[in-house]
């Protein structure tokens, strides 16, 4: 069901409850290091303000244990936000819905901001307590959810608040689920889902939903060792989840009855060591030696893998192909990246490791869309209902 967008009711004159993931880095001494997840909030912000509307900001950052803490403080992020948008009044409220809040907002006019303070100050918030969510709804007329990275977790500002308020998507979020959910719902095919990563018990879920989804799947990463043992091939120490063994064969079964062309690595760069300065050499997936462990795709895996990737019409990809933090263990992940850039239908980055990967080696201007939420987008790729998108108004 499409759910309604921000372009879909009239916000002129009316005070908007935006839920933004402002959760960004700071430094030592408190400035923001990477401004990525505010530039990323500003079209909704831009919207709202053209339509005249009392834009009120609210969003985590940290984990201050539901109490005040200064070191967790938004302030930091007011500054930012006032340079990125220098025409415009930004009142920072020392709490979220006490006296401060509301003093700013009953002075605050059409086309101006407010920036409440950490909401996770409040215990109450991580345990969606509802008196605490009508406090925050009371604040307001609409609420707007804006913060894909935390639409999988039913949170008072997340989930709560649209029990009391008409709710519906920022950019962000309509954009999230208007590309992942087509990619999910109806792809145009071939339909490609890559999954790399280290564990299979963590991605059960979206391979068992992909499966019935997708044409090919493509398995790199740690995880493909345990496909690869399944298979009765030696990994020597690579990485083993031994209790998903059955499993992985299971899958495999599974893959076959439905006609999905389910793809590992036929070689793989081998380390002495878990280390960057390791020694390595390419060995065939049936070879790996003893006392080696597999660390990347081989070469050949990246001419398997690419082609398949560059005739597709619909790409997902969670999960990098090997232990791409370290130089010599990259290129696989950097060739999945370069066959995803050359690919001309739908590529679609899954958030966390691979969307840093995309970005870290400079592919992520090609990619059609990156996923802002590396949990939520794997919770939608496992087909789960996000609480934070479930409570949305339907169009």
């Amino acid at each position: 069901m499409a759910k309604k967008t921000i372009e879909d009711i009239n916000v002129t004159g009316k005070k908007v409850l935006v839920r933004v993931d402002f959760n960004v880095p700071l430094t030592e001494d408190g400035q923001v290091s990477d401004d990525k997840r505010i530039v990323a909030a500003l079209p909704t912000i831009r919207y709202l303000l053209d339509h005249n509307a009392k834009v009120i900001l609210c969003s985590h950052l940290g984990r201050p244990k539901g109490k005040p803490d200064p070191k967790f403080s938004l302030a930091p992020v007011g500054a930012r936000l006032s340079e990125l948008l220098p025409d415009t009044k930004i009142w920072f409220a020392e709490d979220t819905i006490g006296e401060s809040a509301k003093a700013a907002i009953d002075d605050m006019k059409e086309g101006e901001i407010v920036l409440l303070e950490n909401v996770r100050f409040y215990k109450e918030e991580t345990d969606n307590d509802p008196e605490f969510a009508k406090a925050l709804a009371s604040l307001a007329d609409i609420y707007v959810s804006d913060a894909f990275g935390t639409v999988h977790r039913a949170h008072a500002s997340t989930a709560g608040v649209a029990a009391y308020l008409p709710a519906v998507a920022g950019f962000l979020i309509g954009k999230e689920l208007g590309v992942m959910g087509k990619a999910l719902e109806n792809p145009e095919r071939p339909f490609v889902a890559i999954l790399g990563g280290a564990k299979v018990a963590d991605k059960i879920g979206v391979i068992t939903n992909l499966l019935n989804k997708c044409d090919s799947l493509i398995i790199g990463g740690g995880m493909a060792y345990t496909f690869l043992k399944a298979q009765g091939y030696e990994i020597g120490d690579s990485l083993l989840d031994a209790e998903s063994i059955d499993l992985a064969k299971s899958l495999m079964q599974q893959a076959k009855d439905k006609g999905v062309n389910l793809l590992l690595p036929v070689d793989n760069v081998v380390a002495d060591r878990f280390d960057a300065e390791a020694d390595h050499k390419v060995v065939k997936s049936t070879d790996i030696p003893a006392g080696w462990q597999g660390m990347d795709i081989g070469p050949e895996t990246v001419k398997l893998f690419a082609q398949t990737i560059i005739g597709a019409k619909t790409v997902i990809w969670n999960g990098p192909m090997g232990v791409f933090e370290f130089p010599a263990f990259a290129e696989g992940t950097k060739q999945i990246a370069a066959a995803c850039a050359e690919c001309e239908g739908t590529t679609i980055i899954g958030g966390g490791d691979s969307a840093s990967a995309v970005k870290k080696l400079g592919f992520a201007s090609k990619m059609t869309h990156i996923s802002t939420g590396g949990g939520a987008s794997l919770e939608f790729l496992e087909g789960k209902v996000l609480p934070g998108v479930a409570v949305l108004n339907d169009k």
